[in-house]
C-alpha cells in the first residue's frame, strides 16, 4: 500500500497537508503516515532533564496527532500511523523516506508568509532532485472545498 507521508508540527499549513494527504488516501487507497521530528536542540540538558523534557515532547506529538487522527478515521476511514523520530528535521524526513519504502509521496504545506513557504520546504526543495519520491506541496490558503475537488 503506498503511504502519503505529512510532517505533523505546529504550523497552520500542517493542517491543509494533513487534509490533502488523508483525502488522496481515501480515494487512491492509500495510507497515511504521520512523521514528527523532534530536535536535538531540545534536549541540552543534563541527563534526567532531558529525558523528562523528552518523554513530555513525546505525549505533546501524540496529543496533537490524535486530534488529526480521530478526524482521518471518523471522516475519511483511513487509520494513520505516527513515527516519531529525534535529529534535525530535514534528514529524519529524509531517512524516513529511505526507511520505509511503502512510502510514495512525500505532503508539505506550504507556508503564506513573506518570507516564503517555511524553512522546511525551503530546505527540501534543494535536495528534491535526489528524493526518491515525489514531493507534494499544498498551499496554506486553499480551502477545504478546494483541497475537495482536487482530490
Amino acid at each position: 500500500m503506498r503511504k502519503f507521508l505529512v510532517v505533523l508540527d505546529d504550523s497552520r499549513e500542517c493542517l491543509n497537508a494533513m487534509r490533502f494527504a488523508a483525502m488522496r488516501a481515501k480515494n487512491t487507497g492509500g495510507g497515511v503516515q504521520i512523521l514528527s521530528v523532534i530536535p536535538p536542540d531540545e534536549f541540552n540538558h543534563w541527563i534526567g532533564v532531558a529525558d523528562i523534557m523528552r518523554e513530555e515532547a513525546r505525549e505533546r506529538i501524540v496529543v496533537h496527532f490524535e486530534v488529526f487522527a480521530k478526524w482521518m478515521r471518523d471522516k475519511q476511514g483511513i487509520d494513520p500511523e505516527l513515527v516519531i523520530r529525534e535529529g534535525e528535521p530535514v534528514s529524519e524526513i529524509l531517512a524516513q523516506v529511505k526507511d520505509d519504502t511503502d512510502v510514495g509521496v512525500l505532503v508539505l504545506g506550504a507556508g503564506t508568509e513573506k518570507q516564503g513557504p517555511g524553512p522546511l520546504i525551503s530546505a527540501l526543495t534543494k535536495q528534491a532532485g535526489f528524493l526518491p519520491i515525489p514531493m507534494t506541496l499544498v498551499p496554506g490558503e486553499m480551502s477545504k472545498e478546494r483541497l475537495e475537488a482536487i482530490t
